[in-house]
């Protein structure tokens, strides 16, 4: 096992189960790390980790199980490929032993949610469903649950794809496609193709749910398309309408979702809802109740008639843009808190985008400076040195029934462990404000 994180742990665990002898390698060296490796070990696993992890000897081993935080051009896992050992995913190696229906979700954006969305429904309908992959738990920990499912709803990130060989959901779910990760891939195209992989092993038993917007070639699965901004696809919106065939489905004001993506995200999932048999009056009494989770387009407060809303999650341009669009058409103007790392994102792409919906932007993190040039001929833009100061340069600068938008746009470890802490200091920032009123 290469990495010694969630989907590593869980997949030392499967084969353990399963009788083999177990090694996890993983070059980290912290506290926390080697608590996990005497966890490991005490269960029967040898361990390596720090400086040893490079010195494998790939001979002793049949295949090796790599985690998707770890990319196959690594030294840790060239000293495999390299000596000609097969190197797979961790979903990859958990396939076989799953005895339930997969279903399958990837995308830039709006992957969790839909996930959730799946779920829900599915449970809500009668079926014993479990989410897991990049959300919630790894599928190898699902395989080991003694609990017998009849679908698992698999967050598949393009990362987890690269190692794919056999892998085959019945329905493969597309949410959608923007440039995101070329900090990590040669270009979009590699990227685009990483994400291809959930389709590779399909047949015409199966089926694809694929946003309209992209262009697909070769999909051998049935295929039903959804979006929100083209009339023509199987799913589509009319006004909060959400439509299939001509025929009104529901209205999104029955759910507590809102904004175009989440259109979509339950277009996507009724999809799939529908493809299993269950009907519309079942699917929408499952979706009532349902809230999207936290950091996604988030109400934080209202103060002095303006909304403050939490989009941390929006770690990508795409995602920034979907969130501008979905607050476009409310009243007053748009205060956009933006910026954080540095990951080869081409901010010059969504300048029209932005001058069209927003009033001033006030940049954060890596990229302020960056933005704020490219931004700057059209845009009043704005930099701060923190979450705490872009807040109340927002309130200063926002009008009443505007709304302060914190959708960075980018990821967040230049500054934060991770989009949640991002967006839990934001909404911190806010009761601030609150606070001083």
């Amino acid at each position: 096992m290469l990495g010694c994180g969630r989907s590593g742990m869980a997949a030392a665990r499967l084969a353990l189960r399963e009788g083999a002898n177990v090694c996890v390698f993983d070059t980290g060296n912290s506290s926390e790390l080697h608590g996990k490796a005497q966890e490991l070990s005490s269960e029967g696993c040898e361990v390596v980790i720090g400086e040893d992890a490079f010195c494998a000897d790939p001979e002793k081993y049949a295949f090796a199980v790599i985690s998707p935080g770890i990319s196959l051009d690594w030294k840790i896992a060239t000293q495999f490929t390299n000596s000609g050992v097969s190197v797979i995913g961790e979903i990859e190696f958990s396939y076989p032993f799953c005895s339930s229906g997969i279903i399958g979700v990837t995308g830039t954006n709006g992957k969790t949610t839909t996930v959730e969305l799946i779920e829900t429904i599915l449970n809500g309908c009668g079926e014993k469903a479990v989410a897991g992959g990049n959300y919630g738990r790894p599928l190898a920990d699902i395989v080991c649950d003694s609990v017998s499912y009849t679908s698992v709803v698999l967050e598949i990130s393009s990362f987890q794809l690269e190692a794919i060989r056999e892998f085959h959901p019945s329905v493969a779910v597309w949410t959608n496609f923007a440039p995101d990760h070329l900090d990590r891939y040669a270009g979009l195209e590699e990227y685009r193709s990483a994400k291809l992989n959930l389709f590779v092993n399909q047949t015409e038993e199966d089926w694809a749910v694929v946003n309209s917007k992209d262009e697909f070639q070769g999909l051998r699965a049935q295929t039903v398309t959804f979006s929100a901004y083209q009339e023509s696809a199987g799913y589509s919106s009319n006004g909060d309408n959400i439509v299939c065939g001509g025929n009104i489905l529901f209205n999104l004001q029955q759910t507590k979702l809102r904004g175009i993506h989440n259109a979509e995200n339950v277009m996507a999932a009724t999809a799939v809802a529908q493809i299993k048999g269950h009907s519309v009056d079942a699917i929408i009494g499952s979706l009532s109740d349902y809230t999207a989770p936290p950091h996604r387009c988030e109400l934080v407060a209202t103060i002095d008639g303006v909304e403050y809303i939490n989009d941390s999650k929006a770690t990508n341009l795409h995602a920034m843009e979907s969130a501008l669009e979905s607050f476009s058409g409310t009243e007053g103007e748009i205060v956009l808190i933006a910026g954080g790392k540095e990951k080869g994102l081409s901010f010059a792409d969504v300048t029209d985008s932005v001058s069209r919906h927003v009033k001033y932007a006030i940049l954060i993190g890596e990229t302020r400076s960056r933005i704020a040039e490219i931004w700057g001929a059209d845009i009043d833009c704005r930099c701060a040195e923190d979450i705490d100061e872009a807040v109340s340069m927002g309130r200063a600068l926002a009008t009443e029934s505007g709304t302060v938008l914190f959708s960075p746009g980018t990821s967040s470890f230049d500054m934060f462990s991770g989009y949640e802490q991002r967006g839990n200091l934001f909404k911190a920032a806010v009761k601030k404000q609150i606070k001083q009123k």
